[in-house]
């Protein structure tokens, strides 16, 4: 099938071009904290002359525990994020976990992205494809790469035609995942730009009682097999610790 590309202001992603890079860290600590990051991110993918999209989480609803930071809040975080989005002159990427937050968030961001444990949540890929915004669906972890296709057809059935799939691993066991390289060609058949989380990939869910733990050995190995499959770009949390 003929590969689609989505454009996201200077950014194309396809998966017959380059790389295109997410990265963020995995929640807005503070505004001071979140501006020093992005500014760093910027500066590496700009001396690596790499296409970069910034990520940005302003609330981690699906913490294990309930005693976990999530984040700022949606208003608050967005304020500062429509500055600094203009002041860096990046696109944006972030998260919407609620049918009622996708309009408002679509007025800062660029890309929409719908969180794992989501992706089958019609009324949610509904309002996010009914913005003019990309949305970028996590595929969960639960699903296998052929069922994807049903978000797909969700969102185009709005409309939606700058739609973007996610890898982010698959349930092996209690708290652990595998990565299924066929996933990737599977999910490309559907014509969409796919995308790599190497982070969450490496996830131990609930590993630590009340928190995740991982393996960050596998990350960059990880990543190098996907992107010899031709995938759209490659996403990644990143933190100064």
């Amino acid at each position: 099938m003929k590969q689609k590309e989505v454009k996201v202001k200077n950014v194309v992603f396809s998966n017959s071009l380059p790389l295109v890079y997410i990265a963020g860290p995995c929640a807005i600590e503070s505004a001071a904290s979140y501006t020093a990051q992005a500014v760093a991110l910027k500066k590496l993918f700009a001396d690596l002359k790499t296409p970069f999209v910034l990520k940005a989480s302003f609330d981690k609803a699906n913490r294990t525990s309930h005693r976990s930071f999530r984040g700022p809040g949606m208003e608050t975080a967005l304020d500062f994020l429509k500055d600094l989005k203009n002041r860096l002159n990046v696109p944006l990427l972030v998260d919407v976990h609620e049918p009622a937050q996708a309009e408002r968030v679509a007025e800062v961001a660029d890309i929409l992205q719908i969180p794992a444990f989501m992706c089958r949540q019609t009324d949610l890929l509904f309002a996010c494809a009914d913005t003019d915004r990309a949305v970028n669906v996590k595929k969960g972890q639960f699903l296998s790469p052929w069922e994807a296709e049903n978000i797909v057809r969700k969102l185009e059935s709005r409309g939606a035609k700058d739609i973007m799939l996610t890898e982010r691993g698959s349930s092996f066991g209690y708290g652990n995942l595998v990565v299924d390289m066929r996933s990737f060609g599977i999910i490309k058949e559907f014509g969409y730009p796919v995308i790599f989380d190497c982070t969450h990939s490496v996830q131990r869910p609930g590993s630590l009682g009340a928190a995740t733990g991982g393996d960050r050995r596998f990350i960059a190995p990880l990543a190098a097999s996907a992107a010899a499959q031709k995938i759209a770009g490659i996403f990644f949390e990143a933190h100064p610790r």
